[in-house]
């Protein structure tokens, strides 16, 4: 599967078959996550994987009742371990945008694998935090349940490229 291919099928997926991910299929998706580039190489992520399905459960509720964190067979926590402070000379806050590059390298070798995954960002991190005992000051960024999908949804619409793309300058 090309990238395109990838990014094309890529969906959230919220609901997951009974059926474990293959370690080498979960390794090669946290491997396109550890290769992601970053602000000055910083790499300041950690991943925690969680398989315990009482631990997913509890994250489900920690995530605004989403319980289908707790049919997933895997989340990843994607976390800001360092440095939650560096702002890079743009102004932005390296970590977020770090993160999600990462997390998105995860997604999209999760499709090729043939796997599932949904970008969570509504959570109680404090909660999250005190489940998964993550200390200050690191941030968590991002819940990711990983599996097999039930079913794939259709395509959300998206904008035209008239809507969104710019030419040279602004307006």
């Amino acid at each position: 599967m090309d990238v395109m291919e990838a990014i094309k099928k890529r969906r959230s997926i919220r609901g997951y078959r009974d059926k474990e991910v293959e370690e080498e299929k979960l390794n090669l998706v946290l491997e396109a996550g550890r290769l992601a580039p970053s602000a000055s190489n910083r790499q300041e992520w950690k991943f925690i994987v969680v398989r315990d399905k009482e631990i997913r459960e509890k994250l489900g509720v920690a995530a605004h009742h989403q319980g289908f964190l707790g049919e997933a067979p895997v989340v990843i926590i994607a976390c800001a371990a360092t440095e939650t402070e560096h702002i890079m000379p743009c102004g932005q806050l390296s970590y977020p945008i770090d993160l999600a590059i990462a997390v998105d390298h995860i997604t999209l070798k999760a499709v090729e694998e043939g796997l599932g995954t949904c970008w969570i960002g509504a959570f109680d991190e404090k909660e999250v935090k005190k489940i998964l005992g993550i200390p200050e000051p690191v941030r968590v960024v991002a819940l990711l349940p990983l599996g097999y999908p039930v079913s794939i949804p259709s395509p959300t619409p998206r904008k035209s490229k008239e809507e969104i793309i710019l030419f040279e300058k602004w307006g």
